[in-house]
């Protein structure tokens, strides 16, 4: 678990490059690099931008890492779900 939370960090942080905050381009860019792979229309970049005004709570136009924390929690309970119930329907 330690290296999936560092991961985590480690990832924002890097695709922030050193500012505070993701702006449009850094969150598009870590949307389709980063979460392709279990997320749908990552490659849509209208789709993506509406994912940043959903997650941009105080309307600043840029993701925080609090803000980024709120997708991590949202792809991983997601995915969790998708998870539970495959194996509950594999188990019936």
């Amino acid at each position: 678990m330690e290296a999936a939370i560092q991961t985590v960090v480690t990832t924002f942080l890097s695709s922030a490059r050193g500012k505070e905050n993701l702006d449009g381009k850094a969150f598009q860019k870590l949307v389709k690099k980063q979460l392709s792979g279990i997320m749908e229309d990552t490659n849509s970049s209208s789709a993506v931008k509406e994912m940043q005004q959903g997650l941009d709570e105080n309307s600043d136009g840029k993701v925080s890492f609090q803000e980024y924390l709120t997708l991590i929690g949202y792809v991983a309970n997601s995915l969790s779900q998708r998870k539970s119930g495959s194996n509950a329907a594999a188990s019936s």
